[in-house]
């Protein structure tokens, strides 16, 4: 979908494909027919955003194959569908029974990350629709915080400086202009847009920039307007922003809150959970771990980094960080110029809420995508900005 500025320049809003992860070409394309194409349909668009998400063996499938990637791109132009944007946080295992920590690895002291997001970039340049010139990737905020010592702290460095030059040069060979976004998230190197600052300094390449996940800045409880102040001050670019919503319990000493709290402790994904105190946000790297031990004070509210569905908040006595998302969207493309022309739903946890919550079938998880995009476009032109056909 596609969206005037009150500036004149166009804003991107997509659904990431991660919710329907595969793990090889084949199933990218059956993607785009059983999920993406229905969720157009429903929205009564001739074209849709998606923010492709591609595991390592599907994007090597893509640079080895050149005709696989016009293939590709034929299937797009085909179902109504364009990319102007990657997920490449996951490397690949995403679709697994669980993946926890996993999702970490490979990190930015690993060639294969590097590897990986060249793979990624040269395919984004070849997909991009006929009349955009700009692509974007979001990446692992650099690593896990555990195990990372200056040795690998300089060979991330050292790798993304080498990306930045190869997407230079893929810029002179081919007139598309990609850029990385790091995407903070709790539990890792960069857990905040602050954390991200320094590293970005001494990177001082305009080609890497950051990626704000509107959960993981409200998990993580950074005040929206302060954080991309921040960046902005700091001339550090938003290079995209994936628009999702953690978990809010405002009383998480009570027996009733933690009993709902329980409902979303699953097996699958990581859900680092934090609460604010007068020295800083406090946390555990997953709810489970809150909320069997005393590592957590329960005196202030809980937030989970649970995706939850931006359209539909949990029951009573929980909600979702929908308020924090409007802010940053305020923000980022409220004001007389976009901080960033690219935006994505990303909630990949559909399948991992509880079974009460859960789509049955296709159907409804497109109904459920196409209501969150539907949310998301109504808080695009709240905000001035004109959806275009």
């Amino acid at each position: 979908m596609r969206f005037r500025h009150p500036d004149g320049s166009t804003v991107h809003l997509a659904y990431c494909t991660n919710v329907h992860p595969a793990e090889i070409l084949d199933g990218v394309l059956a993607q785009l027919r059983d999920h993406c194409e229905p969720v157009r349909r429903r929205l009564g668009r001739d074209r849709l955003g998606i923010g492709l998400w591609l595991a390592r063996d599907a994007a090597h499938a893509l640079v080895g194959d050149p005709s696989a990637l016009r293939g590709l791109r034929t299937e797009l132009d085909r179902r109504g569908l364009e990319v102007v944007t990657l997920n490449g946080f996951p490397y690949e295992g995403f679709g697994a029974e669980e993946v926890k920590y996993r999702v970490y690895k490979p990190d930015w002291a690993d060639p294969e990350r590097l590897d990986h997001t060249t793979a990624l970039a040269r395919v984004l340049a070849g997909l991009l629709p006929d009349d955009v010139t700009e692509g974007t990737i979001s990446t692992l905020p650099l690593a896990w915080r555990t195990a990372y010592d200056p040795d690998r702290a300089a060979k991330a460095r050292t790798a993304l400086l080498t990306l930045a030059e190869r997407l230079d040069a893929l810029d002179e060979l081919t007139g598309r202009s990609i850029r990385i976004g790091l995407e903070p998230e709790p539990g890792c190197v960069v857990e905040t847009t602050t954390d991200a600052l320094a590293p970005l300094a001494d990177i001082a390449h305009d080609r890497i920039g950051v990626c704000v996940d509107t959960c993981h800045l409200a998990t993580s409880f950074e005040d929206p307007h302060t954080a991309l102040d921040a960046l902005t001050e700091a001339r550090v670019s938003v290079v995209k922003s994936q628009l999702s919503a953690a978990l809010h319990a405002e009383h998480p000493h009570l027996p009733e809150v933690r009993a709902a709290l329980a409902a979303f402790d699953e097996p699958r994904f990581l859900h680092q959970t934090r609460t604010a105190t007068a020295a800083g946000p406090r946390g555990t790297d997953d709810l489970g771990e809150a909320l069997t031990t005393d590592a957590l004070p329960d005196a202030a509210p809980w937030r989970a980094h649970f995706h939850v569905p931006l359209h539909a908040a949990p029951a009573a006595p929980l909600t979702s960080t929908l308020p924090v998302l409007k802010a940053a969207l305020t923000r980022l493309v409220g004001g007389p110029h976009p901080l960033t022309s690219h935006l994505e739903v990303e909630t990949y946890t559909w399948q991992a809420l509880p079974p009460e919550l859960r789509p049955r079938g296709r159907s409804q998880l497109a109904d459920g995508i196409a209501a969150e995009l539907t949310l998301a476009r109504d808080l695009l032109t709240d905000l001035g900005l004109k959806e275009l056909p």
